[in-house]
């Protein structure tokens, strides 16, 4: 479904992304963890065309992305930075229309079609009660899946997300990890999500692909990816790796960094 081959990319001599291979399979949750600095948002935006690799090339269902329109993009791939601006003077119903934009003229008017997804995907993200309310008045978690839902209605194959659960309190990072795992059980969507918390990852991921200095250190399953190896080599730490009902998940212990063991 979402293939790179040979994609690099170079932000400055101390930054570069080289040579990524990957194929995302239809229907999986993929996390992309590791340290600060190692590539993690800069991959997702060369897969959504927001910037273009050096080198190699970017394949969404069979067809180099570089060659397809953006509205063709849009109707099949949803991206979620990071930050969002939610200063917005618009109420959580008019953000989601915004998601139809891909499937319609630049100024047509919402059709009956347009008017079911976007109410379907208010509903998905239970967003009912808040949808006439202004972005400004709902708490962080409610404007997650605000932005979610607009995301949805655009009725992408993929949903790229950015750290969705940034800045939010465990309650509501829950309430959103959640949600991305109802979307891809019941609507079969892909999902390549940026993780800081790798608990969450391997808690709420098919896939793990661990990402530093700009290259794939490991990808797999979480209970292969979550190794002592991994934590040493890549985060500098020694951690405790726990199984429990079939999901794996860590505690760290020290650091192995010089002047701290």
């Amino acid at each position: 479904m979402l293939l790179t081959k040979d994609v690099s990319f170079e932000h400055s001599s101390s930054f570069q992304l080289e040579s990524i291979d990957l194929h995302i399979k239809e229907g999986e949750i993929v996390s992309l963890i590791g340290p600060n600095g190692s590539g993690k948002s800069t991959f997702l935006r060369l897969i959504s065309r927001l910037i273009s690799p050096k080198t190699g090339e970017v394949f969404l269902d069979g067809q180099s992305v570089e060659s397809m329109k953006s509205q063709d993009v849009a109707k099949k791939l949803a991206m979620l930075p990071q930050m969002q601006d939610h200063e917005l003077d618009l109420t959580v119903a008019e953000l989601v229309e915004f998601g139809r934009y891909p499937h319609r003229g630049a100024y047509s008017k919402l059709t009956k079609e347009d008017e079911e997804i976007v109410q379907w995907a208010i509903d998905v993200t239970r967003l009912n009660d808040f949808k006439n309310r202004m972005l400004q008045s709902l708490s962080g978690g409610e404007r997650q899946r605000a932005w979610i839902a607009m995301a949805i209605a655009q009725r992408p194959k993929i949903l790229l997300l950015d750290e969705p659960t940034t800045f939010l309190d465990i309650s509501h990072q829950l309430e959103v990890m959640e949600l991305v795992k109802e979307l891809n059980a019941r609507f079969d969507m892909t999902v390549v999500m940026v993780l800081h918390d790798i608990n969450q990852a391997a808690r709420y991921s098919d896939r793990l692909i661990v990402l530093k200095k700009g290259k794939i250190q490991f990808d797999g399953i979480p209970q292969c990816v979550l190794c002592k190896e991994m934590f040493q080599s890549i985060f500098e730490i020694d951690a405790d790796i726990y199984q429990e009902n079939g999901k794996s998940f860590f505690t760290p212990i020290k650091l192995r960094k010089e002047g701290f063991v």
